[in-house]
């Protein structure tokens, strides 16, 4: 019989069992991919649910057919998942290939996007491109991956000179800059904050002194204090960031209704598909807005889950970068994270009043093709940078082995 003093030593003995189980979990070798593979697939599948049922009211005001938007986002899962696996089996050397061809391309499409009758204008933001028919674009974000392509390659180039502040800022501050001032000039600040963020944390990844680091962030940070006084739109946003039940029917319409669909769906939610704020209520409650409805159906452990999801990306990300030790795979797998968990900040600092409205989706859960191609791209490269991790390539070769325990061995002799 055991003795009550026995009890706290087993109950210790316990708890170093379980620590111990999941220090040996996060020790194996494909740890990294299994849970970039499963975060991602969980926020996908989340999100297809999520713009089905934030999208059906306004999908069958304007199409006549609650399904359409949800056929279209399915369309572009379709489409992504087939590219996130090519992205998965290339090696480092085809991406640093294709860094520049990226960042020149991004570039190229986003000048065209200044051309009568080929940029289009949606919410005072002219940045999609027109390809013809129904087809529309919006560059800015394929130019987010291209530029941390871009950078991760160029700083791989000059891994053994980044000791130099020159080397750090140039070219990659200028040619950067250039690509960020092509996305102000579009009005998309949302879009421009995410890329100043990239560029920023691509410079502290490298191990810039803090004095540049800091300087870097100043500079940034008054350049877009500057452009947020430029106009006028941009300052009601941010006033109404700071106080958004003073116009609660105006320029807080948006905050306003953001904060009642989360503070009613309460612990568990209303329930998928019973939101009252998607019934016109609630702009863009698909795209920017669609963590809203899921506060409000889901509730708080529902947000609870996607940002806990979020994190268990992020971590992934980091563990990827921090496990290899070819310079271009820990800058790219730090920046694609970077950027991923950037605009998620931004995106969910808007919807719970932390931050100012700027218009940008929610990675993998908002309704959007062109934001959610090059998302799915970056996550096959983390894909394939999680397999040149120590003991990778063995575990996955021994798991891909045909086993057949069922047959017999070849060395039996048949009587």
């Amino acid at each position: 019989m055991t003795s009550i003093a026995d009890q706290p030593e087993k109950k210790q003995s316990s708890e170093r069992a379980w620590i111990a189980a999941i220090k040996d979990v996060l020790d194996r070798p494909l740890t990294s991919y299994h849970i970039v593979l499963g975060a991602t697939g969980l926020l996908l599948v989340l999100g297809l649910m999520m713009v089905l049922s934030a999208s059906s009211v306004l999908s069958l005001r304007v199409n006549g057919n609650s399904y359409t938007i949800f056929v279209r986002q399915l369309i572009w899962v379709g489409v992504g998942l087939p590219m996130a696996y090519v992205a998965s089996r290339m090696t480092p050397r085809h991406f640093r290939m294709l860094a520049y061809v990226a960042l020149l391309g991004s570039m190229f499409l986003l000048v065209l996007t200044y051309i009568p009758g080929l940029g289009v204008g949606v919410n005072g933001n002219t940045n999609w491109l027109n390809l013809g028919g129904p087809l529309q674009i919006q560059p800015s974000e394929f130019a987010k991956l291209a530029m941390v392509m871009w950078c991760a390659d160029l700083y791989a180039r000059k891994e053994k000179l980044l000791t130099q502040w020159k080397h750090l800022l140039v070219p990659m501050v200028p040619v950067c800059g250039l690509v960020i001032a092509l996305v102000v000039g579009q009005h998309d600040l949302g879009t421009a904050l995410v890329l100043m963020a990239v560029m920023i944390g691509m410079i502290w990844i490298v191990g810039a002194p803090t004095r540049l680091f800091v300087g870097t962030v100043v500079v940034v940070g008054s350049v877009a204090s500057y452009f947020v006084n430029a106009e006028s739109y941009r300052m009601e946003r941010v006033t109404s960031f700071l106080d958004p039940f003073a116009n609660p029917t105006t320029v807080g319409w948006q905050a306003y209704h953001s904060f009642y669909a989360l503070s009613t769906g309460g612990w568990w939610g209303v329930g998928i598909g019973n939101s009252r704020q998607k019934w016109s209520n609630l702009p863009e409650a698909h795209t920017d807005f669609i963590f809203s409805v899921i506060g409000e159906e889901l509730g708080l452990v529902g947000s609870l889950t996607v940002l806990a999801l979020f994190l268990t990306l992020a971590y992934a990300g980091v563990r990827i970068a921090t496990r290899n030790t070819e310079p271009f795979v820990r800058y790219a797998a730090a920046g694609i994270t970077i950027w991923i968990m950037a605009q998620t900040l931004v995106n969910l600092g808007a919807v719970i009043g932390l931050l100012p409205i700027v218009g940008i989706p929610l990675p993998l859960l908002s309704y959007g093709g062109s934001a959610l191609l090059p998302t799915l791209i970056a996550i096959g490269m983390l894909l394939s940078f999680a397999k040149a991790e120590p003991g990778a390539q063995a575990a996955l070769k021994e798991t891909r082995r045909p086993r057949f325990g069922w047959l017999p061995s070849r060395r039996m002799s048949y009587k």
